[in-house]
């Protein structure tokens, strides 16, 4: 058993950014300054955002807070709950003080891969040159791929540094949004919409259209 636990905690940090290269990839971030970074949704459910979409809404707030991030792009549907990502995530951000004008969402996405591509395309649409994605270790180093080979070094990559992340945790722990006005009353899972063949192929980016950007 402790073999097994070991070989799953070694996969798992194989698949994400160690602290050490999160502080690198931020200090790398942090002489530049980004038209806008792009911000990956989490569902939203009982009435509170998670310590994920915590972490990576205060993350951009602290990116935003250094010059480093100009503008935000929350990105994500009503995937698994009845509550848009982007915009429930967008909320929390306005609540903890980045301008409106700032704050951008893109409520497309249904996967992380579409989180950044469709963001991505957006985000030039919009007149942004510089771009990153910034999110939480594990995600940034899983879309590292996905980012490498169709937007290239365009795109940065800032993964959360958590010690950064401490004192705002503690300082903003109990704001709240009035997420009921967002509430979509037809809302479907996308487990009963799609197959969990579909869904695994969304999660692999199999469901882009990349010629539709072209």
């Amino acid at each position: 058993t402790i073999g097994l636990i070991g070989a799953v905690a070694l996969i798992l940090t194989s698949c994400s950014f160690s602290q050490n290269k999160s502080k690198t990839l931020y200090n790398d971030a942090a002489l530049k300054s980004y038209d806008a970074i792009v911000v990956p949704g989490v569902p939203f459910e009982n009435g509170e955002w998670s310590q994920t979409m915590k972490g990576r809404v205060l993350w951009s707030k602290y990116l935003y807070d250094r010059g480093i991030a100009k503008n935000i792009i929350y990105s994500g549907s009503a995937v698994y709950s009845p509550y848009v990502e982007a915009e429930i995530m967008a909320e929390y951000a306005k609540e903890l003080g980045v301008p409106a004008a700032n704050v951008f969402t893109e409520t497309k996405a249904e996967h992380s891969t579409e989180n950044i591509y469709y963001s991505y395309h957006m985000a030039k649409k919009l007149g942004f040159s510089t771009i990153a994605l910034a999110s939480d270790p594990f995600q940034t180093k899983m879309l590292k791929k996905m980012v490498k080979k169709h937007m290239g070094s365009e795109v940065g990559l800032i993964p959360i540094v958590f010690d950064s992340l401490a004192s705002m945790e503690e300082r903003h722990w109990d704001i709240n949004i009035d997420y009921n006005s967002l509430f979509i009353n037809d809302f479907t899972s996308i487990t009963e919409r799609e197959s969990f063949r579909k869904r695994f192929r969304g999660t692999r980016g199999k469901n882009i259209d990349f010629t539709a950007y072209n």
